[in-house]
């Protein structure tokens, strides 16, 4: 009876911390979904004048001007660089694709039509010397193909100019978004010692040593990711510059770089600039040159997902298998934030459990 009640009470227990652990999973995903985009903003603003504060402190140390000037120079200088480069490139892109995509019907009606057009006429000459009822079969299943593309590029071209056109819209939006958060590090990196006093009276002294551990383990888990990243962003670099080079394009190293710097985003990585450029190059009839760009992008995308995980991992503290799992399902639950902050979040748990802090994993 004794070990009845005992596996019982095992079982209530387990049952308890299940639930427990559960709806705390479900608190989080959700203040992450929904929550978290609506204080996106000043998020990114205390990280910056978090890091602009650090910068202030240490040029105060060697200028002595008042902290809150230099907290003050610092923002405007970072936001008229960062800010306006990262407006221009954005508003240069939409413009581009926008422009891209409205000449899709031309570009089919010019240049895909009259080379499909001439490909079929050879296989057709061709089958007719064989069985000329086959070729007239062929002849309507070519009209049909022909008038199917066109449809679908047609719709194409319209959803995505659809889409462009919300995503111009929405720039009211951002702007104000844009606008608080410089706002608001104007005010958190002149006052910064004062948010963060004020903060650290409302905690437990327990509580806070738990945070200022959580603050200090990330900082450094943050930097050694990034440091990831970029080699990361390296090895793909290198192999885009000695691929493009092989296959003669000019610049090659340039736009490495470039479509380097696009690798870090899962919704577009490597891919967003490569696939259509090799849609484009095929559409245009350079054959070898558009299957040479799709295997270099192929031969790219596999060392990635074969590296990143082993990288990455170790930065971590996490298996190579548990991180490639992390950086799928952070990518795709919340985009960019997850692809970071959900490894980086397990990560946490993990070396919160094995300091003792809290009891999740045996």
């Amino acid at each position: 009876m004794n070990q009845l009640d005992q596996s019982l009470t095992q079982k209530r227990d387990f049952i308890i911390k299940a639930l427990y652990y559960g709806l705390w999973a479900g608190f989080t995903f959700l203040l992450m979904f929904y929550g978290l985009p609506l204080v996106t903003p000043f998020i990114f603003a205390f990280l910056f004048a978090f890091i602009i504060r650090r910068l202030a402190v240490k040029t105060r140390n060697k200028i002595r001007l008042p902290l809150k000037l230099i907290c003050g120079v610092y923002v405007l200088f970072f936001y008229s660089t960062i800010g306006l480069l990262l407006a221009f490139l954005g508003i240069g892109a939409v413009a581009k694709l926008a422009e891209f995509v409205g000449n899709i019907p031309d570009l089919y009606d010019s240049l895909f039509q009259p080379l499909m057009n001439s490909i079929f006429e050879s296989i057709r000459k061709t089958v007719l010397l064989m069985d000329p009822t086959i070729a007239d079969s062929l002849t309507g299943l070519y009209d049909q193909l022909l008038a199917a593309v066109g449809t679908m590029l047609g719709e194409f071209s319209g959803w995505m100019l659809s889409w462009i056109s919300g995503l111009v819209s929405s720039v009211p939006v951002l702007a104000i978004k844009i606008l608080l958060m410089i706002i608001a590090t104007f005010f958190a990196a002149m006052d910064f010692d004062k948010f963060t006093n004020y903060v650290s009276r409302q905690i437990s002294p327990e509580r806070k040593v738990l945070l200022m551990h959580i603050r200090d383990y990330l900082t450094g888990t943050v930097l050694r990711v990034l440091r990831a990243y970029g080699i990361i962003m390296s090895i793909t670099a290198i192999e885009l510059s000695i691929g493009l080079t092989i296959i003669g394009i000019n610049n090659p190293i340039f736009i490495a770089l470039c479509i380097a710097l696009f690798d870090i985003l899962p919704v577009f990585g490597t891919g967003g600039v490569m696939i259509p450029w090799t849609i484009i190059t095929l559409i245009l009839g350079d054959f070898k040159m558009g299957i040479s760009i799709l295997v270099i992008y192929l031969v790219v995308t596999v060392v990635r997902n074969i590296i990143e995980p082993k990288i990455v991992g170790p930065q971590l503290g996490l298996h190579p298998l548990v991180t490639l799992m992390s950086l799928f399902v952070g990518a795709q639950l919340f985009g960019v934030l997850g692809l970071f902050g959900f490894p980086i979040g397990l990560s946490l748990l993990l070396h919160l459990n094995n300091k003792g802090f809290i009891h999740i994993f045996k």
